[in-house]
């Protein structure tokens, strides 16, 4: 399996915010997916966070303006990168790039380098809506820089508004795209995910141990790759930064989601284990035990969303289902594949619930198989290669 994270290079420029206390949770998730880092800290950044800090966390040492050795550190640097992350970016720095201001190792290896720069602005919102700072950013943007837009919330000064850094999660979905080739640009992707709840009473419900991971990693390894990503989630946890994200509960309400999107999808992925039936009728009140040896509950079908996104698929659409089968993997899938009119499958033994690995089989209309093993992340990308490729 194709782990096409590791040994990345990223170089993480810190300037002097108070949004740099995250970076050193920025670097252990770096180094954590098995992507190098180079690490540059302007003077000011070194009041935040202790450059012992971090070159602690990243294993290397870090560059600032009163490094030397034999090379020379910006152009060695700026040609070592694949991608470049000026995380805090203070109002001056973000002047300084726009301008092609080099008075300091950051700003010079910023303006000697040839990769692409994700700038993340941090400052008090009336330093970000400055109209010299919106100019800046235009400026930059203009000349293909990707300048993330901060969020809005309490600033360290005690305002509210815009200008707080993403946090360090967000900012490595930044960088990992900016490190994709961006081969599903303009397409359309929609992915269901996680379980449903079918209600029996007010508390209780039939469902299964999905939790999503397989469908949330195919939503965001498209989106790495440059698509626009709607997810309809059951009540699982969704990492949605990037994502349009819905949540349903029920399989008739995930239905109805995704006949209101399927005309927007390019790519239909069903990685939702949704559930077959529901109760038939479901009780007002909380059923009581007392008196009841058994209970029998009857059970009606829910509507096989597959296969009505088969029915209504048109040409040029793509349609990926799963199967979560216990035995006869292969025989199974197969046989789902031709029933629901779908594409390809991505069949998986039922033990690959709630874990962050999994073995896929990945069966095309075609009638050939391919088998993929590893993290579901890694598994989810190579699939996309795959898809793309035909």
């Amino acid at each position: 399996m194709n782990n096409w994270k590791k040994g990345r290079k990223i170089l993480l420029c810190v300037t002097g915010g108070i949004a740099a206390y995250k970076i050193p949770s920025l670097v252990r998730i770096i180094t954590k997916n098995n992507c190098e880092t180079e690490i540059i800290m302007t003077r000011s950044a070194q009041s935040f966070v202790s450059k012992l800090t971090l070159e602690t966390l990243s294993g290397r040492k870090v560059w600032t303006d009163d490094s030397f050795d034999s090379s020379i550190p910006h152009i060695k640097l700026s040609e070592w990168a694949e991608v470049i992350a000026v995380a805090p970016c203070t109002a001056d720095t973000l002047a300084k790039i726009s301008h092609g201001i080099a008075d300091n190792l950051l700003t010079s290896t910023i303006i000697a380098s040839s990769c692409p720069v994700v700038i993340f602005p941090a400052m008090n919102s009336k330093m970000y809506n400055n109209p010299a700072t919106l100019a800046n950013i235009e400026t930059l943007k203009a000349r293909g820089v990707k300048v993330v837009d901060p969020s809005s919330g309490l600033l360290a000064c005690g305002d509210s508004g815009k200008g707080r850094m993403p946090e360090p999660d967000q900012i490595f979905h930044e960088l990992l795209r900016s490190l994709c080739v961006h081969d599903m640009a303009g397409k359309n992707v929609l992915v269901t995910a996680g379980p449903t709840h079918e209600y029996i009473d007010p508390v209780r419900y039939i469902s299964n141990p999905s939790t999503g991971k397989m469908g949330a990693s195919m939503a965001r390894s498209a989106w790495y790759r440059g698509a626009n990503v709607k997810v309809i989630a059951g009540p699982v946890d969704i990492d949605s930064y990037g994502l349009d994200v819905t949540h349903v509960t029920t399989a008739g309400e995930m239905l109805d989601s995704v006949l209101k999107n399927i005309s927007w999808a390019d790519y239909i992925v069903k990685a939702a284990a949704v559930g077959d039936y529901r109760a038939k009728e479901i009780s007002p009140l909380k059923l009581k035990r007392e008196g009841k040896d058994t209970l029998t509950l009857e059970l009606v079908q829910n509507a096989d969303i597959s296969a009505e996104a088969g029915r209504m698929k048109r040409e040029g659409q793509m349609l990926i289902g799963f199967a979560a089968e216990s035995d006869n993997i292969s025989e199974n899938a197969r046989g789902k594949l031709a029933r629901k009119n779908l594409d390809c499958i991505l069949a998986n033994d039922v033990s690959g619930f709630a874990s962050d690995t999994n073995t896929i089989r990945m069966i095309r209309r075609e009638g050939n198989e391919e088998i993929f093993t590893g993290l579901k992340d890694d598994i989810a990308f190579d699939i996309w290669s795959r898809l793309i490729a035909r």
